[in-house]
């Protein structure tokens, strides 16, 4: 675990560098850390947020540390049980945390999606009254896009310019473009979401008219009877609904009708004897 924390970590004297860059181009940059010095180091640099990896979960005295400085938190949940969760989010809270976000994990890496169970987001939501987004190691952006329509509000996927480039997280994460096309795709997503919605949208109002409504079929005098031979349900919607054929046929026309013309409330009169 020492050397594959030493090949993983973010050296410390690039953080300060990273910060300044960071501003000039807009972006929040925070880290996690991983012991109470790494706390305090981020402070130096008045880093905006924290984020606690998935295995320091259950370090309970660092997670308290954190909340103190009275920062957003954003913690992974990977391996954790229901339990464990809610003791973090207590020691959390109980340090003076008030934004508190938690991050549905599978700490596999590569993770199978079969294993990711974007439900659970969900649930924690609802849970701990908290926002709740996604840390994936899955392959491709499939699993994201999927999270989001489930209520994720952050995600967060490995970076690396190039794949080829060995390290420990290269094999899942994503490429420059690739990363790009998740964005756009979750920002598609977020887009089709929505609201509860039921009728008319606004680009559907043009094929309103592709529609089946009821016409009058044969060229009709004054008083001749609708029938199933002078009135059918055809395209486009410009007459009547279909629903009230019943109710038009044996009624009588009220002036002359033309073969082809949508039928109205108008053009009925009273009942007539069908033939």
């Amino acid at each position: 675990m020492y050397d594959l924390y030493c090949e993983a970590y973010t050296p410390w004297d690039w953080q300060p560098k990273l910060k300044v860059l960071a501003c000039q181009i807009g972006i929040d940059l925070f880290s996690t850390p991983f012991d109470r010095s790494a706390v305090a180091f981020l402070e130096g640099m008045n880093v905006p947020a924290y984020k606690v990896a998935s295995f320091e979960l259950v370090d309970l005295p660092l997670i308290e540390q954190i909340a103190r400085t009275g920062k957003p938190m954003i913690m992974s949940t990977g391996m954790a049980s229901l339990a464990e969760i809610t003791e973090a989010v207590e020691a959390a809270r109980g340090a003076g945390a008030t934004e508190i976000a938690l991050l549905k994990c599978t700490s596999a890496y590569p993770a199978p999606p079969e294993e990711i169970n974007l439900r659970t987001i969900a649930h924690l939501a609802d849970a701990f009254g908290v926002p709740v987004g996604l840390s994936d190691h899955t392959l491709g952006i499939a699993v994201p896009v999927a999270a989001v329509a489930l209520r994720a509000s952050i995600v967060e996927k490995h970076l690396t310019l190039s794949r080829a480039m060995p390290g420990p997280d290269s094999a899942f994460s994503l490429e420059p473009d690739e990363f790009k096309a998740m964005v756009e795709a979750i920002r598609t997503a977020e887009k089709a979401l929505g609201h509860i919605h039921y009728g008319l949208g606004h680009k559907e109002e043009a094929s309103r008219a592709f529609r089946r409504s009821l016409f009058v079929t044969k060229d009709m005098k004054a008083g001749d009877v609708f029938t199933g031979e002078n009135v059918r349900s055809i395209r486009p919607g410009h007459g009547l609904p279909p629903k009230y054929l019943a109710e038009v046929l044996g009624r009588t026309a009220t002036s002359n009708v033309l073969r082809g013309t949508p039928l109205s409330w108008g053009l009925i009169g009273g009942n007539g004897d069908v033939l």
